[in-house]
Order: structure tokens, then C-alpha cells, then sequence
């Protein structure tokens, strides 16, 4: 079995910051980078292997060859791929949004919709973020407040502190504001409806593309309960499951031909090994570990040594 460790396609974006430069280790041309897309097949942007023999070669290539021996059963009912993990750096805020479900984006996008879950890694004093409408209003109403720049007043604002947890179900408009680092789990898409921006400019004086029409289609008007999840199982839907793991014994899980395991370190150091190797690793750092082949008799594990906090992501 092999244990793959991955570099990620790097997005840089007006309101990007540093800390992923300075504290999670990324390399990038510049010092600013907004999102660092970990675990990627998406043709925007796919990770890249970076240990064995198959250093170089594209994450995307690597599960297009061997789709059905590594990513488990539990993947069987998706054509692709079917999601995309990212850290992302809010220097400022991001635009508000929404993502549409997949029968509105096959349809006018070809490709899936977007459901998501973020988890706050860290953040500066008194940040908050946009979470769905604060009270149901009307689609004229909606439209009316988009066009005389009102819309914030009807939305969900939330303070966030670092561990919150939030699904974002494909609908719900929402916005990452400035000061936070988050990881992002979501379904593989790269399809975003801005809604408001600010009114602001680009390095050549022009605003940002809005896509208000599409926007007011697949926006849900009432208000956005949030899942209850624990401390350590954080999110599960048809599309991923999350759990966080506290690093502070060696952590040992049995890998199974259901689905895939994606480690991604949030902080700290040590080890994480399978049965034929160990690799290092450290705050930031990206892991790929395949599903058991059905019918293999051997058991497979992995196991995390050191002292940290992860995320696993699977299929359920």
C-alpha cells in the first residue's frame, strides 16, 4: 500500500494572506497565498505526489489510473472524484456567496455542486463569518437588497473562535471574513456564485465578476440551522465524514477496502506509518492513504507518532 504525501496547487486571490507561507510551510512564488487546495483531482488544480517513485506526478493522473483499487467501495456511487480539501488564509474578507446543489450545477455548469464544511484553524480576536440569512425574506427582497448594497444587514453574522465547526449546505450564502485560517472540506467543484464584493477593485481597477441571477435561482431565503456535531466527529454527509484526532499517544486506525483515508496536520510533529514505510510529518503537511484492496487478506493500518491535532477525511 502506498503512502502518499502531497503537495498542493496553490491559489492566490485579493484578499490572501501569509500564514500559509510563514506557518503552515507552504512554498509559492510570492509571500501572499490565499488557498492551498491539499487534496485535489479538480482540473483547476490537482496535488501533486511529492515522495516515492511517484514524485512529480499529478494527484489526478494517479486516481484516474487507479480509481477503483484505492478509494474504497464507498466511492462506487460517484462518477469522480468526489471531493476537494483545502486550507485557506482570509487576510480579508471574501466575497459573499452561494454554491448551487448538483442538479442546478450539472445542468448549467457541467460539473457538481458544492457542499461544504469548514473547520476554523485559527483566527484573530473578534472575527466572525457570514452564516446563511438571519431572518427569511422574499426573492424581491433578496434581489432589492443585493442591488442597493443592504444585503448585510439580513445576514447571519457569527463570531468564530478556533475549533468552531460549520456545514455549509450547497444554497446557504455565506462568506469567510478577514482574520481566519480555515480547513476546508468540500464536494469537488470549483463553482461560486459572488453575490456582493465589496465594490472592490483589482490590480487593473475592475470588480469582480457578480453572478447575482444564478445567485437568487439557488439561494435558500430562510435561516441555516447548524448540524450538532461532537468534539471529535465533526461532520458527515453523502459526500465526506470528518473527524479530528488529538495527537498525544500513538494513534493507530485500520484501513479498510470501504473508503480512503486523507490525513491533513493542522499542528505539531512526528511520524505517520503503515506497514511497509514511515514518513515525517509537520504542521500543514498532506497524506494519502488508500483503501485496503477487496479481497486482501493482510490487515492494513496507519499510525500517527508525535504530538498533534489532524483531520481525517473519508467516504462514508
Amino acid at each position: 500500500m502506498n503512502l502518499l504525501k502531497l503537495k498542493p496547487a496553490c491559489k492566490d486571490y485579493i484578499w490572501g494572506g501569509k500564514n500559509l507561507v510563514s506557518k503552515f510551510h507552504k512554498e509559492t512564488a510570492g509571500s501572499v497565498l490565499a488557498e492551498t487546495w491539499e487534496l485535489s483531482t479538480h482540473p483547476d488544480g490537482s496535488s501533486i505526489i511529492d515522495n516515492g517513485e511517484l514524485k512529480g506526478n499529478s494527484f489526478r493522473e494517479y486516481i484516474t489510473k487507479n480509481k477503483q483499487e484505492v478509494l474504497g467501495t464507498n466511492c462506487e456511487k460517484f462518477n469522480d472524484f468526489p471531493i476537494l480539501i483545502k486550507l485557506i488564509d482570509a487576510e480579508d474578507n471574501l466575497s459573499i456567496q452561494v454554491h448551487p446543489d448538483d442538479d442546478y450545477a450539472l445542468k448549467y455548469e457541467n460539473q457538481y455542486g458544492k457542499t461544504e464544511v469548514w473547520y476554523i484553524v485559527d483566527c484573530e480576536k473578534d472575527s466572525y463569518i457570514y452564516f446563511g440569512l438571519a431572518k427569511e425574506i422574499g426573492k424581491d427582497e433578496f434581489q432589492e437588497r443585493i442591488q442597493n448594497n443592504t444585503l448585510l444587514e439580513v445576514l447571519n453574522k457569527v463570531p468564530v473562535k478556533k475549533g468552531d465547526v460549520f456545514f455549509i449546505e450547497a444554497g446557504t450564502i455565506h462568506a469567510i471574513c478577514k482574520g481566519i485560517v480555515i480547513a476546508e472540506i468540500q464536494q469537488n467543484s470549483n463553482v461560486t456564485y459572488r453575490v456582493y464584493d465589496y465594490d472592490r477593485r483589482d490590480s487593473a481597477g475592475n470588480t469582480r465578476e457578480l453572478h447575482i441571477e444564478k445567485a437568487v435561482d439557488v439561494t435558500n431565503l430562510k435561516p441555516t440551522m447548524q448540524p450538532n456535531c461532537t468534539q471529535n466527529h465533526l461532520s458527515q454527509c453523502d459526500y465526506f465524514t470528518v473527524d479530528q484526532i488529538h495527537i498525544e499517544k500513538p494513534y493507530t486506525q485500520e484501513i479498510t477496502s470501504d473508503t480512503f483515508v486523507h490525513v491533513l496536520v493542522l499542528d505539531g510533529n512526528g511520524t505517520i506509518s503503515t506497514e511497509e514505510e514511515t514518513l515525517s510529518y509537520k504542521k500543514g503537511d498532506s497524506f494519502f492513504l488508500p483503501a485496503k484492496k477487496i479481497g486482501e487478506t493482510q490487515n492494513r493500518s496507519f499510525a500517527l507518532s508525535g504530538k498533534g491535532t489532524a483531520l481525517l477525511t473519508t467516504v462514508a
